[in-house]
């Protein structure tokens, strides 16, 4: 576990480096989203380059596809493309690394971005796995300034419905998004409530600790009947002060100043994980 904290801290520095050489992203949300991404990945699902076209395979939804660049380090050290290439060629015209997932590449099941759709989608994939008897697991991750939208509620029902136990959803509950603070743009509170009132069992966990997010991951695969959130209290922009839990930083570029200290505070959290 302590590998993958470290690692999470360092997969943080290739996003940075990433959003700077492509001059353009997502940063606070990827800096939130890591731990979620590192602990399913590394840890949770059943997937890999070897198996990335096996109908069995474990699938990976990510709803809140503005977060694409975590998700690029991610695949990327799971071995599915090279880091360098995504850095060098990063929302450049015509590279397959665009600003949102894009499924011509390896390891990615769906474009996504047109926030709400992420959930519906997963809701059908889990079904189609239940109706083929298959034993594998779902898995989206959505952003909580999304679930404003009307097509999470129905994918949220319909999940219930259907006793999708192989679905985990995991909500990155970092509290901000583009236009300010979810509680004032749109109130979510008691968000594991409202969930739990849709038939859904729901954990309520520290995001940025792996152990914890594995722990409920773990607990969900011992659900029957119902499918899963896991509210993952998140920070935007994690890992540097200078970044974080500041609505401003959801899609801005470090400037040189703010790259040095950015990327020291990384290095420095980095290198404490691997010294716990």
């Amino acid at each position: 576990m302590e590998n993958l904290k470290a690692l999470a801290y360092a997969l943080r520095q290739d996003v940075v480096n990433m959003i700077v050489e492509g001059k353009g992203g997502h940063i606070g949300g990827d800096m939130s989203v890591m731990e979620t991404l590192v602990a399913l990945y590394f840890k949770e699902m059943n997937i890999s380059p070897a198996n990335m076209d096996d109908p069995d395979r474990d699938m990976f939804v990510m709803s809140k596809g503005h977060s694409v660049e975590a998700l690029y380090a991610v695949l990327a050290a799971k071995g599915f493309f090279p880091i360098e290439e995504v850095i060098a060629k990063f929302s450049k015209f015509g590279s397959p690394y665009i600003g949102h997932p894009n499924n011509k590449l390896p390891g990615i099941e769906m474009n996504s971005g047109s926030l709400g759709h992420g959930l519906p989608v997963s809701v059908g994939m889990a079904l189609a796995k239940k109706m083929n008897k298959q034993d594998s697991r779902v898995y989206v991750v959505m952003g909580d300034g999304e679930i404003a939208e009307g097509s999470v509620w129905e994918g949220a029902m319909a999940a219930s419905q259907y006793g999708l136990d192989n679905l985990v959803a995991v909500l990155d509950r970092n509290r901000l998004q583009i236009s300010g603070c979810t509680e004032d743009v749109m109130h979510q509170d008691p968000v594991e409530a409202r969930f739990e009132a849709f038939g859904w069992n729901v954990y309520s966990v520290d995001g940025q600790d792996i152990d914890a997010l594995c722990d409920a991951f773990e607990k969900a695969k011992t659900v029957k009947g119902k499918p899963t959130l896991v509210v993952a209290n998140t920070t935007k922009g994690a890992g540097s002060p200078v970044m974080e839990n500041k609505a401003a930083w959801h899609h801005h570029v470090p400037n040189a100043e703010e790259y040095e200290q950015i990327m020291k505070d990384l290095k420095e959290r980095e290198e404490a994980a691997r010294h716990e």
